[in-house]
């Protein structure tokens, strides 16, 4: 294997979520599989435009499709993938946290 072959896969997943609405999907997806209809719904998105999110998400293999009739379900690929959302609302959070204790620092002086 390259040395750069894990680098290129992590890239290539935070590439497919570095857009909010993408990560949005993750979101709704992070509870189990929705169709593509309950999707647009619950985002409040025009269904064109989730749709090319879901093809770049789909492509980067975050999230999977099945058909069944005339609807498309969509699931993330990997439960896993919820832990790493977490792990960045967490780390989000630290950083507000660190830059409101400066600030409060910074009005007491």
């Amino acid at each position: 294997m390259k040395p750069d072959t894990l680098r290129e896969f992590k890239a290539g997943i935070f590439q497919a979520l570095a857009h909010p609405t993408r990560v949005a999907i993750a979101e709704v997806l992070r509870d189990g599989e929705l169709s593509a209809g309950a999707i647009f719904e619950r985002l409040g998105l025009e269904q064109a435009n989730v749709s090319q999110h879901l093809a770049v998400m789909r492509a980067k293999g975050v999230v999977t499709n099945r058909k069944e009739g005339n609807q498309v379900f969509y699931s993330l690929r990997h439960p896993m993938l919820v832990d790493v959302l977490d792990t960045m609302r967490r780390y989000f959070l630290q950083q507000l946290t660190e830059a409101t204790e400066m600030l409060q620092a910074i009005t007491e002086e």
